[in-house]
């Protein structure tokens, strides 16, 4: 089944946000200052790809959009760390409402008579490197659930949040449902909408859903530039730093190289 995996990636949408901005112009400054990009750069390289890229299921695709007005020195460093990831799909698109732009991008990677599996992922996160062939597994032993159903969601709620640094990472294991990393759904043929079109936190309002406590699936990025902890009143989230043995396991689940964390980091 046709696998499509979906990043927005500074994306200046008109809504799908919780900062505010009274001009587009404004989001895309915002989006596109120095600092901010700097750091969403370093997690999309320590964090973000290192285990899409070692998926044990290659077969599947990864659509990374971004607006068409991103500063071309952003754009030349996305072709390059995306350069040995052929999965990799960047669409640029002009400013439009957060929903509408994203499932026009979606639909337009995906065969509409076909049924098909989608994936979302946001820059500063992580998922296994068998989260693909977990996703794919699922949906077949739901096969009967899929033919009855236009819509269903798959959602991995065991993993980590981690804030990496110059030093490596600080992270715990954390149990969330619906959180919307290594969050999934099937879309039957014709089905217009995606996986974008519903929060990731309500789609068991809307469609059935199955639940896996097992194993870890993702890593939660955590950053000062989070988009959820630009509200008033968040407290910081002390993590504590890893050692030996749980650098090894980021290493050989998730495919985070505190190694590499540290020098991109440094």
């Amino acid at each position: 089944m046709q696998t499509i995996g979906f990043c927005r990636f500074s994306y200046p949408a008109e809504g799908g946000f919780q900062v505010g901005h009274d001009r587009i112009e404004d989001r895309m400054a915002y989006l596109w200052s120095d600092a901010r990009m700097e750091e969403r750069f370093r997690y999309f390289e320590a964090i973000c790809l290192p285990g899409l890229k070692a998926q044990t299921d290659q077969d599947f695709t990864f659509v990374i959009l971004v607006g068409e007005e991103m500063p071309e020195r952003w754009i030349a460093r996305l072709l390059d760390l995306t350069a040995d990831f052929p999965q990799a799909r960047i669409e640029a698109r002009p400013p439009a409402p957060h929903r509408k732009v994203c499932q026009a991008v979606m639909n337009d990677v995906r065969d509409m008579d076909q049924p098909c599996l989608q994936f979302r992922h946001d820059d500063d996160d992580a998922v296994a490197v068998d989260f693909v062939d977990h996703l794919k597994r699922a949906a077949a032993d739901c096969a009967a659930l899929i033919a009855d159903h236009r819509l269903v969601g798959f959602d991995w709620n065991r993993g980590y949040v981690a804030r990496p640094d110059s030093k490596g990472l600080c992270a715990e294991p954390n149990v969330t449902p619906y959180w919307g990393v290594a969050q999934g759904m099937a879309m039957g043929a014709g089905v217009r909408q995606t996986i974008l079109n519903f929060g990731h936190n309500k789609i068991n309002q809307f469609m059935p859903t199955v639940t896996f406590t097992a194993p870890e699936m993702f890593v939660r990025g955590h950053n000062d530039h989070n988009d959820s902890r630009q509200k008033a009143h968040v407290k910081p989230v002390k993590l504590p730093r890893l050692d030996s043995e749980g650098e090894a396991l980021f290493r050989t689940r998730f495919a985070i190289d505190a190694d590499q964390v540290r020098r991109i980091f440094a």
